[in-house]
């Protein structure tokens, strides 16, 4: 899956390139494109009590990219468990990756507690699981 967007003014430093931590935020913006793309929008978990929170989060930045380039996002999850899932990540502009990533989100019940997926919400996103290659 992919969602492509400009670099925005805003996301950028006073060196002109994208700030680092805002590279987490198109991953979160990838996520739930992913998740509504796959017909399991977060709204879904949350309406069941579950939410998922990173537990880890990893990023390799490989080349900068500036306000008004353009970024395509793609995402696949690589691992799904009862207990968690992880999200991997692409980064790319002018066809050539420029970042790396991924996240490992944890299901919690309301109260912020471990739990488990729902089997409801587990099969399906076990269908979505890939590697690298697979990808």
């Amino acid at each position: 899956m992919r969602t492509a967007f400009r670099v925005r003014y805003a996301e950028t430093d006073r060196m002109g390139v994208a700030y680092y931590a805002n590279y987490l935020v198109w991953f979160e913006v990838m996520r739930g494109d992913f998740m509504r793309a796959i017909g399991l929008p977060y709204t879904d978990f949350e309406a069941r009590g579950i939410f998922l929170p990173i537990a880890e989060a990893h990023v390799r930045y490989l080349r900068p990219v500036r306000y008004d380039d353009v970024v395509e996002v793609v995402a696949w999850l690589s691992a799904v468990r009862s207990r968690a899932v992880t999200f991997q990540y692409s980064v790319e502009s002018s066809g050539q990756p420029v970042a790396t990533g991924w996240t490992t989100h944890v299901p919690v019940d309301g109260e912020g507690r471990p739990a488990r997926f729902p089997r409801e919400l587990l099969a399906p996103l076990q269908g979505y699981q890939e590697d690298d290659a697979g990808r």
